[in-house]
């Protein structure tokens, strides 16, 4: 930033210092002078710039139109200024608050000289400071802090795609459903935009574990169709062997042993780990199914490949039951 300072003024001094002193009256002297002192300042990265160079855009003002073209060169370095405060404040000094607050000056200021270069480069720095506010939260456990945060950095750019799923991720820690579900699906809506397929399955199966789990949880506590429908859920991300197996596990239990033989087959084809161990699981549920369909040879089968792990006891049981070989 300092050398775009001195890129500005450059010109500016070389300028005064030819047609100075005795041509102009006492009071434009003064503004030349105080302006020339900022350029001083600046040039020694002393903070007292700013003050002067607003110091002499008063003194321009007083002047009037003579002093216009003298302001309008202070004017041009001003708003620099006031964002390198803002940007030292945050990057030197690691004040956060007191940084934002420097940048909303900056802003105003920006705007009041017609900056837009500063405008956006303060905008990134408020983006840049609000991420960093809301990942100390986020570390202090403060959500609902880091939420807000997250929201600050939105309302300067609702498209800044790591503070949506940042945001999200909170929700799913706090088991937020609705504004679980409300974030990552605007997520992934303008993650699609961008064609970032590795983001996009990211999300994906973010949702898609958060409402599996919930579904494992409500098939064990033997709510079935609450977990059916976070299965469905979930469904709605994409599927996986996991998902495959909960759904399997659901049917059997409600009797609908044809969609529990197709979601354990299902699981068992996308399941990559060869062990017996790996596919057990699968093939317990598979060979309920076939069970409950009268599939007894079939059963007996899937149900010896089931004795593994913690599937050995119950798979034997049922094989024992069914009187298999």
């Amino acid at each position: 930033m300092k050398l775009a300072y001195l890129k500005k003024i450059a010109g500016v001094v070389a300028v005064f210092a030819g047609v100075f002193p005795g041509l102009l009256a006492q009071e434009k002297n003064d503004a030349i002078n105080v302006f020339n002192q900022g350029v001083e300042y600046m040039k020694a990265n002393d903070p007292r710039a700013l003050e002067t160079f607003e110091s002499c855009i008063k003194i321009c003002d007083q002047i009037g139109d003579s002093a216009a073209a003298i302001k309008a060169k202070a004017a041009t370095v001003l708003p620099d200024l006031y964002f390198q405060k803002a940007f030292d404040l945050l990057t030197i000094d690691k004040k956060i608050e007191e940084s934002l607050i420097a940048a909303k000056v900056t802003l105003k200021v920006a705007e009041k000289y017609k900056d837009p270069n500063v405008k956006e480069s303060t905008e990134k720095l408020m983006i840049q400071a609000y991420s960093n506010m809301a990942s100390n939260y986020v570390t202090a456990k403060e959500n609902v802090k880091a939420i807000q945060a997250f929201d600050s950095v939105l309302m300067i750019n609702p498209n800044h795609m790591p503070s949506i799923y940042n945001k999200a991720l909170i929700y799913k820690g706090l088991d937020n459903t609705p504004k679980f579900t409300e974030t990552i699906n605007l997520y992934i809506e303008k993650i699609k935009q961008s064609g970032d397929s590795i983001k996009i399955e990211q999300a994906n199966k973010v949702a898609r574990d958060y409402f599996r789990v919930s579904g494992s949880k409500a098939n064990q506590a033997n709510k079935l169709p609450d977990a059916l429908n976070l299965l469905t859920a979930a469904s709605k991300y994409g599927t996986d062997k996991n998902l495959c197996y909960q759904f399997a596990s659901v049917y059997n239990k409600q009797k609908k042993f044809d969609m529990a033989a197709e979601n354990a087959q299902k699981g068992l084809n996308l399941e990559t780990d060869t062990t017996p161990e790996a596919k057990a699981k699968y093939y317990y549920e598979l060979g309920t199914a076939q069970a409950g369909k009268g599939e007894t040879g079939n059963a007996c089968e899937s149900l010896k490949n089931a004795m593994y792990g913690p599937f050995l006891a119950a798979a034997k049981a049922q094989r024992t039951n069914m009187k298999c070989p």
